[in-house]
């Protein structure tokens, strides 16, 4: 009983500080979530302080039930847990470590595990998720601006969580992704971030933009000013700069049936309008029943289930019994913003962060993150900014 009490005193502690981010990491009927212990007789344990690394932590089954959490099967009276973060604090959610604190929800009738981290601890587990930790440190400082940025933009106090811990977001693996190179670059761009008209950018990134980024308007059918679609000569020497996949008859006409293309047995498939950078916009699929056409963002989900790696493609066209479809393309992933190995390319030869950054977002600026929070509770700039990219 005595630990339970510890704990519910530490959950009607106080809201998370103006840079800590709320990171989904978990949720499921029920999760497991380890603790410090909690004070012996007559001690108390100051929230600043953080806790004994030799002593062992205390294991919680979290559960709901009616919609109230439990605590190893007692009711916790409440649908919200919260243990704070503080200096040096690790937490166990679902059998991986987090720095910081936790947040527990009862939502959909399980239970949600929200890792409380300071955004540059929170860092720590996301540039090695994205990047590989041995390249250059001018990379590794370009994607750690950028992972900055885009967690910044989504702090918001008024959702649940900020962000995720998946692809779906931005990568987090806590603990166990940390590397020494990595931390260095973080904490040699500490507080930086991108900016735009006075709020943190949009720092979409991809693995590689195949020689060519693309716009955010022809991706995703919404323009923003530095997103834009441009010559990419620096993610030249990529794995995917060039790369050459086939498509069975049978993958072919599987696919076309899902996209409700009902043309009868698929005869051949082309590529019949493209972007400004060489992305596709309009796929055509011509069967022994007619033809049909998909376009826009359908067009490029198309030849990505063909096993494309980017929509930066070509079609050889003629499909049928023992002649696959050849796709032929370059590059991978979206294309959008940084590209991941233009990145290493231009470390490789020299350049640093800020210019990496300029290059790939044209128009921001290189700005600070103020030590306190804004209206709202939302991050923003210090007075006196990182300057420009350039």
């Amino acid at each position: 009983m005595r630990a339970l009490t510890f704990l519910m005193a530490l959950a009607a502690c106080g809201a998370a500080g103006a840079l800590d981010v709320r990171v989904l990491v978990a949720s499921g009927p029920q999760l497991t979530v380890r603790l410090p212990p909690p004070p012996g007789p007559g001690l108390t344990v100051p929230l600043a302080a953080p806790p004994a690394p030799a002593a062992p932590s205390v294991p919680w089954t979290v559960g709901n039930r009616g919609g109230k959490l439990t605590l190893n099967g007692q009711d916790a009276g409440s649908e919200v847990l919260y243990v704070p973060p503080s200096e040096g604090s690790l937490v166990e959610i679902a059998g991986k470590t987090y720095r910081g604190g936790v947040l527990l929800r009862a939502a959909e009738g399980g239970v949600q595990g929200i890792n409380v981290v300071d955004v540059e601890d929170y860092l720590r587990g996301v540039v090695p998720a994205e990047m590989p930790a041995s390249w250059p440190a001018a990379a590794l400082a370009a994607q750690a601006v950028i992972a900055r940025t885009y967690v910044s933009a989504r702090i918001n106090p008024a959702l649940p969580y900020d962000t995720c811990a998946t692809e779906s977001c931005q990568v987090y693996r806590g603990v166990a992704a940390e590397k020494p190179g990595t931390d260095a670059a973080i904490a040699a761009t500490a507080g930086q971030v991108l900016g735009y008209g006075g709020k943190p950018a949009q720092t979409y990134f991809s693995s590689d933009s195949g020689g060519h980024t693309a716009s955010s308007e022809e991706v995703w059918g919404r323009g923003i000013p530095y997103l834009v679609a441009q010559p990419d000569p620096y993610s030249a020497d990529s794995p995917r700069a060039r790369w050459r996949v086939e498509a069975s008859a049978a993958r072919v006409q599987d696919v076309a049936g899902r996209f409700g293309l009902k043309v009868g047995t698929v005869r051949s498939v082309g590529v019949t309008l493209t972007s400004e950078s060489g992305r596709v916009l309009e796929v055509t699929v011509t069967g022994g029943a007619g033809s049909g056409r998909l376009g826009g963002l359908r067009a490029g989900d198309f030849v990505r289930a063909l096993g494309a790696y980017s929509t930066r493609v070509r079609l050889g066209g003629s499909v049928g019994p023992g002649q696959p479809l050849v796709l032929e393309g370059s590059g991978a992933g979206h294309g959008v913003g940084l590209s991941q190995y233009g990145a290493l390319g231009m470390a490789r030869a020299g350049t640093d962060h800020r210019r990496i950054l300029s290059f790939y977002y044209p128009g921001t600026t290189l700005e600070l993150l103020a030590d306190t929070p804004g209206e709202g509770g939302r991050p923003v700039f210090a007075a006196a900014g990182a300057g420009d990219a350039q």
